[in-house]
């Protein structure tokens, strides 16, 4: 998961894009970019830390131009500690190219060796984004064969891109002297939207970055569609894929993307309220609620379905902790210690909330476990009589290989094991996880031209057909462990793929 963006515009973008970035830096806290070009020169800026952090007065005024892409990076993989991976990415022929990437190449590592064994090129770094601007590099010089570049000729590079490329991926690119590309792949797993005022493009990952810097939101870019924008403002605009399906990803609405989106044509923020509905049904079957006193949130993606669960129930909807803003999502953190020492910085209790009460929790989702643990003891530490735990989401069982950082099993409290065995783990008193097919209803139902969603963490379908369990075993082999857990690790290295 990642943050992209990409203007076209008849006056200087450096600004635009660090507006928008900000807007988006919930999808990616490691490092951000911007690059930016004139006179078919580019400049660019990027480093490890916040948008806020990143770019200073110096930076951005090294960043002309009226053209630009950005992204704020969420590293699943690869070197989660080097600067190097930090995006955009150049490469200088043909015409020049740089390109950003949310998303994850499912077959990167095989790409990584035609690349240089057939179209010799050479990729220098771990990052699968880098061997996707290399294929698409190559797609682009082998249509234009030394030929001034027209927009079928981009169409039909991605349309190459999309036939050998597997996994997830929206892209946004820029060619030296021409525009702006940005393209989907076939099943639509990571969102793109489009958005314009009478002199300005933009192309982003959310509809709030749009409209945050005042753009109108004109339309989701489509599974394996591609978009270009040249430099003089005229779109062009072709389905790219030979069989497009919109299967995005339901992770999306559970918890990554903010409530103030509409992807897909569904408000992020009315699925979380769906979720509720559901959850509470499943709620009653469990616990009846004459035996809880109030429901608590867990901040901050589930207080939308704690607040709807608690209206149907008839129950008191409350506020028991306290977010620290300054301390990155524990989720995304390496490190078992790490996640549980920044749970306690993370969140703090309002200890009359709970003293005497039996509370009911209401997470989004529970991946690992870690943090669940943390959050039940500290409710029982201010003095809760019982503790129950919701998940808006169904149990977390599968891999993700589409660019969420839970790709091994073993690290997935779920996996392989009953609810029962997760409650006594996590240490509540009772546990309600929602259901499967009533998840994908509550979302479904939002959009009903969407005929299915990828949810491989939840049910195991991976929706682009190609992932196997020696995918998974290999994707395993390069992960490595940490001294503090044998089951928690996250975003470490792991080669060939990328946010």
């Amino acid at each position: 998961m990642c943050g992209i963006v990409g203007v076209v515009s008849q006056s200087p973008v450096n600004q635009l894009i660090y507006d928008a970035l900000l807007l988006l830096q919930h999808r990616g806290q490691d490092a951000a970019g911007i690059v930016t070009q004139q006179e078919r020169k580019f400049f660019m800026h990027k480093a490890k830390g916040m948008v806020r952090d990143v770019f200073r007065t110096r930076n951005m005024r090294s960043l002309p131009g009226n053209c630009g892409l950005g992204q704020v990076r969420y590293p699943t993989a690869g070197n989660a500690f080097s600067e190097e991976e930090a995006q955009p990415f150049y490469v200088n022929a043909p015409f020049g190219i740089v390109l950003v990437h949310n998303g994850n190449l499912t077959n990167a590592h095989a790409l990584k060796s035609e690349l240089f064994n057939a179209d010799h090129r050479h990729i220098n770094t771990e990052s699968d984004s880098e061997v996707l601007l290399n294929v698409l590099a190559h797609e682009i010089e082998a249509t234009t064969r030394g030929l001034p570049l027209t927009p079928r000729d981009v169409f039909e590079a991605v349309r190459r891109v999309h036939r050998r490329i597997r996994g997830s991926y929206a892209v946004i690119a820029m060619i030296a002297g021409h525009g702006v590309l940005a393209f989907r792949d076939p099943f639509g797993i990571r969102p793109l939207c489009l958005g314009r005022t009478d002199a300005t493009w933009m192309i982003a990952s959310e509809s709030v970055a749009l409209e945050g810097t005042s753009h109108r939101f004109e339309r989701n870019i489509a599974p394996g569609e591609a978009v270009f924008i040249d430099l003089q403002g005229k779109k062009h605009m072709q389905q790219c894929a030979d069989a497009p399906v919109l299967s995005p990803c339901i992770f999306e609405f559970v918890y990554l993307a903010r409530p103030d989106s509409v992807m897909d044509g569904i408000s992020v923020y009315q699925a979380r309220l769906n979720l509720g509905e559901t959850l509470a049904k499943r709620v009653i079957s469990t616990v009846p609620p004459n035996e809880i006193d109030v429901v608590i949130p867990i901040p901050e993606s589930s207080r939308p379905s704690a607040a709807q669960l608690a209206q149907l129930l008839g129950l008191p909807y409350r506020e028991g902790f306290v977010k620290n803003r300054y301390v990155g999502r524990t989720f995304i953190m390496p490190g078992q210690s790490v996640r549980k020492k920044s749970v306690r910085q993370k969140l703090n209790v309002i200890a009359s909330e709970f003293k005497g009460r039996n509370v009911l929790l209401v997470d989004d989702s529970i991946v690992r476990g870690t943090t669940s643990k943390e959050i039940v003891q500290m409710a029982r530490d201010a003095g809760a009589r019982k503790v129950y735990m919701a998940s808006a989401a169904p149990p977390v069982r599968f891999p993700n290989v589409y660019g969420i950082d839970m790709p091994t099993s073993q690290e997935l409290v779920a996996h392989n094991r009953t609810v029962e065995q997760i409650r006594d783990i996590i240490g509540c008193d009772a546990l309600i996880y929602q259901d499967v097919e009533g998840m994908k209803k509550a979302i479904g139902a939002l959009n009903p031209a969407i005929k299915g969603f990828d949810a491989s963490c939840f049910d195991g379908i991976y929706v682009t057909g190609d992932i196997t369990p020696e995918d998974i075993a290999r994707l395993n082999a390069y992960r490595v462990g940490d001294d503090d857990s044998t089951e928690d690790n996250s975003r470490l290295a792991l080669p060939n793929h990328e946010d």
